[in-house]
């Protein structure tokens, strides 16, 4: 495909981004994930939060969908309480990623969730999250690593077979998986570092770490070939 597949990120929207003298409402994605996308030899756009019912038609258009890290999930979301150390909702956030979760799936576009990303995907398909985990973000504002260990026979052991150390950076994880997710990758403490559908549901992968902020393309890369796959048979 001359250029490479389409895929869309998805991105924050914040009140008061500062840029040179401006300080202003803004849609905006830290670079490591079009950098990533472009590295893996794909075409990023930003998908801003939009109306929920706008989210088919702008799936129809990628080749390939990326749901970004960030806040956490509302825990009204997974019919949950919220725990006093959850972070404030961004409820525009959840409702049009829902919405392209939602559509992905119906359209069999290939999906990567990252970390939010992954909980998200673990929520539209009606599963629930531990509201808050230690170990997993040491310092405020600041990258860990840890390792993490493929399940073998997984879509994500086909893509990264070894075990690797990732950047990491959550307090939050999946607690009961959604409907038809299968464990692809795990911490040395049990915590669920990635999930994916069986292939007869597509291609869809979500990974608790951030590939964004790491050297190893792999993950994107898978991506990016099922895209190319799914635009080639379209």
């Amino acid at each position: 495909m001359a250029g490479g597949p389409l895929i869309g990120i998805s991105t924050y929207l914040e009140t008061g981004a500062r840029w040179g003298v401006w300080e202003l409402e803004a849609a905006l994605l830290p670079a490591g994930y079009p950098r990533l996308v472009q590295r893996a030899g794909g075409v990023a756009v930003m998908l801003p939060p939009d109306e929920v019912l706008r989210a088919a038609d702008v799936v129809s258009r990628l080749d390939g969908l990326v749901i970004a890290g960030g806040p956490d999930v509302e825990p009204v979301r997974y019919g949950a309480e919220r725990d006093p150390r959850t972070g404030p909702p961004a409820r525009a956030r959840d409702s049009w990623e829902l919405a392209l979760i939602d559509a992905a799936l119906a359209a069999r576009v290939p999906l990567l969730g990252i970390c939010r990303g992954m909980q998200l995907l673990n929520v539209a398909l009606g599963g629930t999250l531990v509201q808050h985990l230690d170990g997993h973000a040491e310092v405020v504002g600041v990258f860990g690593h840890h390792p993490v260990k493929p399940v073998p026979g997984t879509r994500y052991a086909a893509a990264v077979p070894e075990e690797t150390s990732v950047p990491t950076y959550h307090h939050q994880a999946i607690d009961r998986l959604g409907s038809g997710l299968l464990p692809s990758a795990h911490a040395a403490d049990g915590t669920v570092e990635a999930v994916e559908l069986p292939p007869a549901d597509g291609w869809v992968l979500g990974v608790q770490w951030h590939p964004e902020m790491g050297e190893d393309t792999r993950v994107m890369r898978a991506l990016v070939e099922a895209a190319e796959g799914s635009a080639a048979g379209s």
